[in-house]
């Protein structure tokens, strides 16, 4: 299999030679840069990277409004790259459809497994931020939230507020479950006692039954938070 191919955006340019130094080194190709969102929308066109390195805050076009440009054009998967400070610009990259999100602070191993992770189409969710920034927006304090983790604050129950009349099974509500806790396909396979291509079955009909774009925003809707999409 081929090394992903990574598109980087982020108005800092020390910030991206340092996560370009990181990647190549790991043997992952950075294809390009860009500064803005206008540019990484324009370079993902023009490059067709398998992977978008996003940050959020820009000048001009900013990293949500480039997701939702890259993802309705179907240029390229988007890992957002996010502080702990960004939790209302990262619900709106979940509803603009990015692939996946990671804390800025990750390590290298930790950076480069989500790089494969969302070239892979397996998408991926760093705990931590999604619970942020999804409590934020329903109203309970960040603060509120256990820290460590565990299976009940990741998940939050997440699958237990979907109608029955959505029409997931009980398969499909345990994998919406481990979803919510960020865990990749081999993990929710070993949990479950199911083969990976089984659980991948599983996921793509969650979200074509909750008519969600990528994992994090079916997160988003089970959670109640996205009832308009």
């Amino acid at each position: 299999m081929s090394a992903p191919r990574v598109l980087l955006v982020d108005d800092h340019g020390a910030i991206r030679e340092a996560l370009r130094i990181m990647l190549e080194s790991h043997g992952l190709v950075v294809v390009g840069e860009a500064a803005d969102g206008e540019t990484a929308v324009r370079n993902a066109a023009a490059l067709r990277p398998d992977v978008v390195l996003m940050d959020l805050r820009m000048p001009g076009m900013g990293g949500v409004a480039a997701t939702r440009e890259i993802q309705a054009r179907g240029l390229a998967d988007v890992l957002v790259l996010t502080s702990f400070d960004e939790d209302e610009l990262v619900f709106g990259a979940i509803r603009a459809g990015a692939a996946g999100f990671l804390l800025k602070t990750a390590d290298a191993a930790t950076l480069v497994d989500a790089v494969h992770r969302v070239a892979a189409g397996e998408g991926l969710l760093d705990p931590r931020v999604t619970r942020r920034a999804l409590a934020a927006l329903a109203g309970a304090g960040a603060e509120d939230r256990p820290a460590d983790g565990g299976a009940e604050s990741g998940a939050d129950a997440a699958a237990r507020g979907i109608p029955d009349a959505v029409g997931l099974t009980g398969r499909e509500r345990d994998v919406l479950d481990g979803m919510a806790l960020g865990r990749s396909n081999a993990e929710l396979a070993e949990s479950l006692g199911i083969s990976v291509p089984t659980v991948k079955t599983h996921v793509s009909n969650v979200l074509a039954k909750l008519g969600a774009r990528s994992r994090s925003h079916a997160v988003a809707i089970a959670r109640g938070l996205d009832a308009g999409r």
